[in-house]
């Protein structure tokens, strides 16, 4: 299987601490994507997301600061994970969050790509921009 990587980068008006638990609590999680989601917030503990579509084991949490996790789509070959990181940094108005996501099998990267402007920086915009 050939894989690929994802890097990407978004400024929200809103403070780390919010985009921070956006992504870690399991009710924010679930208001901001839509599906339903159960985070644990220990690393070693595991998430999953969107209805079970996808999930995971936090490997490296620093609160505000950065999420680091095994991940994967229910879809996938079994047993493969990529790793996803979010690392969080202050700016001016707000936080610039940067986004990378290694070992996506080829043929989905594209889709898999879309789906986080789509699915989580779009209406992370939404939810934390007022």
């Amino acid at each position: 299987m050939e894989i690929k990587n994802i890097r990407q980068s978004v400024t929200l008006r809103a403070s780390s601490h919010d985009v921070y638990e956006a992504l870690m609590d399991s009710r924010k999680h679930s208001q901001l994507t839509g599906g339903k989601a159960s985070i644990s917030r220990e690393v070693g503990g595991k998430f999953s997301a969107f209805d079970g579509y996808c999930e995971g084991t936090n490997l490296q949490l620093v609160p505000d600061k950065k999420i680091v996790q095994s991940w994967r789509s229910n879809d996938w070959p079994a047993g493969h994970y990529s790793k996803v990181t979010f690392s969080f940094k202050e700016v001016k108005d707000g936080t610039h969050l940067t986004f990378t996501q290694t070992g996506v099998p080829e043929e989905q990267c594209e889709d898999i790509a879309q789906g986080w402007r789509d699915y989580y920086w779009a209406p992370m915009k939404e939810m934390l921009g007022k």
